[in-house]
């Protein structure tokens, strides 16, 4: 399957080794003091980074009831009970799993008949750690793209320390050896695609002026084993102000493809059909709806209303039509998923012969099947779909199957994985431990009325019995950025870290996020940000005023996105509050699209260049927002050196602010670990424990 999409997932772009801080003409160290602290790897600002650190460590991290959680969390982390989730590649089934023997893991493949049993007998094909040892590196793993349908190839994505960047090598499954002067790409943002086992499509750091604005690549090239890459053929070349340009293959039999994809900014994007001369095609589909195809069919998923056919299909709806005759200017579309007030697509997948639908009703999946033929499309209820918690479905082999792996959760239940044959029902073949005791807890779903009037749902796990008197610890965690959905899902941390001890867990889902489709999101977009902000707070207070807790109790975190939603709950909301983690944030909102992937993001927060559109963001800026003579409630910021997406600058500018006020404040910034905070289950362990440990701390007093 193409979709416009798959070659350059917003979540997942790779981002290339942090490069010198860009200073804007308008910024100098007389207006921001702190300006030295965005020198990710200089010696001074390390300095300052570890005697921070050290400081941190010292309150949170020497006592035993540390020590405990963190082994605790790093057990869970370890097990060998958890469920290895597996893909297909050929006859085997691969899954890539780390445990306390294998810090940064081990690429594995089973058979089906093998990984039905409670043992299944694995055969390692990459031992990363052993690699590491080897080459005396610190990779970390990010995938592998195998060759249809011999299987025998694969390009393996490699990053050192955790980092978006990453190299590319050719690995031979055959022989489980890497190939000698094989495909290789040098570390960078971008990848390498398969065309066939000679010929890939690479989109990476080509020298200057070969990326975007946004630190992604700007061009893709075709490449031709035994070459130099110098000497790749250019495909497409993408405008500097756009985010990512890629291209890939499409090796179903019988419909073999190629495409381009020209992402412009988040949910804006262009897909192009390359054809045998290497002309390109556009597919005149709206920027704003994700594009997919899959054997006959184009399927759009619409952001906005399109009017096509005499018809208009609205937002968030789901339409498909033959691909050809779209290419060949027919405009008729059949209605696969229309949105309500309450519902919205959370996704789907193609099997062999069915597309099978994921939806959202008030934030929890409800799974249904839809069969092209002759007459149209049928429609028909998934058999045996668990009718709790949070539902996951993905085709096992889309060319030649109809069946999915089927997987459900919810903030207390283990999650467990089946195996299901479309119309037959599903079969259990794993399921995840009890990491916590759960029996003391249970699930409920509210609405808060946000300020202008609109409800916003959030989940509450909480006692049974709970005494309504304001006094039980909270923790409310949220997002609301980039559609992203929050559903419930079982966390052996936070069960062990929150819930044992008698803690209250809530999660928000706020405007920003797309637990109502597009509107959802589209509605906090820019000048409208401080609804997501608003929402958070109303929820706050609802949990306030219910008596589940009080604001000196209430303890929020939030990572990423959610750190800038976290950081502005601590500048506009401080009194809400008795504890605030910020975790890998943005927060310097007047500089944030000049570090890193900072400019991917304008889109959805808006340019600081221009005076109308900064005028609004300085509203949700926590760094401008900072006032020296307000009183903030206690406050942990968490970040990665080695994230080279959010820009740790933001972080340690915002602290040192904090610092130089005297604040109620500490830090902790792991040097390595990526966006995503840690580079291994120890770090991951420690630095949950740490978070834990400090709200705990401030909200249990």
């Amino acid at each position: 399957m193409a979709t416009a999409a798959a070659f350059a997932v917003p979540g997942a772009l790779h981002a290339q080794e942090p490069a010198p801080v860009n200073q804007p003409a308008n910024q100098s160290a007389a207006t921001d003091p702190y300006l030295w602290l965005e020198d990710v790897g200089g010696d001074t600002a390390l300095a300052w980074v570890r005697e921070q650190n050290a400081k941190s460590e010292a309150e949170l991290a020497a006592t035993s009831e540390f020590k405990a959680l963190e082994a605790d969390i790093r057990a869970i982390l370890d097990s060998d009970a958890k469920i290895p989730g597996v893909q297909k590649i050929g006859e085997y089934y691969y899954n890539f799993w780390k445990d306390k023997n294998h810090e940064r893991g081990l690429w594995r493949r089973t058979t089906l008949d093998s990984y039905r049993t409670d043992e299944p007998e694995w055969e390692t094909v990459i031992d990363l750690d052993a690699l590491n040892k080897a080459e005396g590196e610190n990779w970390v793993w990010h995938g592998a793209d195998c060759l249809k349908p011999e299987y025998e190839r694969c390009l393996v994505a490699l990053s050192r320390g955790g980092a978006d960047a990453d190299v590319t090598r050719e690995f031979d499954l055959a022989s489980k050896t890497w190939v000698e002067d094989g495909f290789f790409r040098d570390e960078a943002k971008g990848g390498l695609g398969w065309i066939d086992r000679d010929t890939v499509y690479v989109y990476t750091d080509f020298g200057d002026g070969s990326m975007t604005e946004s630190g992604y690549p700007r061009i893709v090239k075709e490449w031709k084993r035994g070459t130099p890459i110098s000497g790749a053929k250019v495909v497409y070349e993408g405008q500097p102000g756009d985010m990512y340009i890629a291209a890939g293959h499409d090796h179903t039999p019988g419909f073999e493809r190629d495409f381009v994809m020209r992402t412009i900014a988040f949910y804006n994007d262009e897909l192009y059909l390359r054809g045998d001369d290497g002309a390109l095609t556009k597919i005149d589909a709206p920027n704003s709806a994700n594009k997919s195809v899959h054997k006959d069919w184009l399927v759009l998923e619409l952001r906005e209303a399109y009017q096509a056919g005499g018809r208009t299909y609205p937002a968030g709806s789901l339409i498909a039509t033959d691909f050809d005759a779209f290419m060949a200017g027919g405009r008729d579309f059949d209605v696969l998923f229309e949105p309500t007030d309450k519902t919205s697509l959370a996704g789907y997948t193609w099997t062999a012969n069915h597309l099978v639908l994921n939806v959202l009703e008030d934030v929890k999946n409800r799974l249904s099947v839809m069969t092209p033929g002759e007459g149209g499309w049928a429609r028909s209820e998934f058999t045996g779909a668990p009718t709790f918690g949070t539902l996951g479905v993905s085709a096992v082999d889309s060319d030649d199957s109809d069946a999915v792996w089927l997987t459900a959760t919810d903030y207390l239940t283990p999650t467990t994985l089946s195996l299901a044959e479309i119309g037959q029902a599903p079969e259990v073949l794993k399921t995840m431990p009890t990491f916590f005791d759960a029996s003391t807890h249970e699930i409920a779903q509210h609405f808060a009325t946000s300020e202008d009037g609109t409800k916003v749902p959030y989940f509450i796990v909480q006692p049974k019995g709970l005494e309504l008197d304001g006094s039980t610890p909270t923790l409310l965690y949220g997002y609301g950025g980039f559609e992203i959905s929050l559903t419930p899902g079982y966390s052996g941390g936070v069960g062990k870290g929150w819930l044992e001890k008698g803690g209250v867990y809530a999660v928000a889902n706020i405007r920003g996020g797309g637990e109502y489709g597009p509107r959802w999101h589209q509605a906090a977009l820019k000048a409208n940000r401080h609804k997501a902000y608003e929402d958070f707070a109303a929820v706050a207070r609802d949990l306030i005023a219910r008596k589940v807790t009080s604001p000196e109790h209430l303890g929020i975190q939030g990572g990423s996105n959610g750190g800038l939603l976290t950081g502005n709950m601590l500048t506009q909301y401080p009194d809400l509050f008795g504890a605030v983690v910020v975790q890998v944030p943005l927060l310097d909102m007047q500089r944030y699209h000049k570090l890193l992937a900072g400019a991917s993001w304008m889109a959805e927060y808006g340019n600081p260049d221009k005076p109308e559109e900064w005028e609004f963001i300085q509203t949700f800026s926590p760094y401008h927002l900072f006032d020296a003579q307000q009183d903030y409630p206690p406050t942990l910021f968490m970040t990665s050196t080695r994230d080279d997406r959010v820009h740790p600058g933001h972080a340690r500018k915002m602290m040192a602010k904090m610092v130089e006020a005297d604040k109620d404040v500490r830090y902790y910034e792991n040097i390595e670990g990526g966006h995503g905070g840690a580079a291994n289950n120890a770090q991951a362990a420690h630095m949950n424990a740490m978070a834990y440990t400090f709200l705990w701390n401030e909200l249990s007093e």
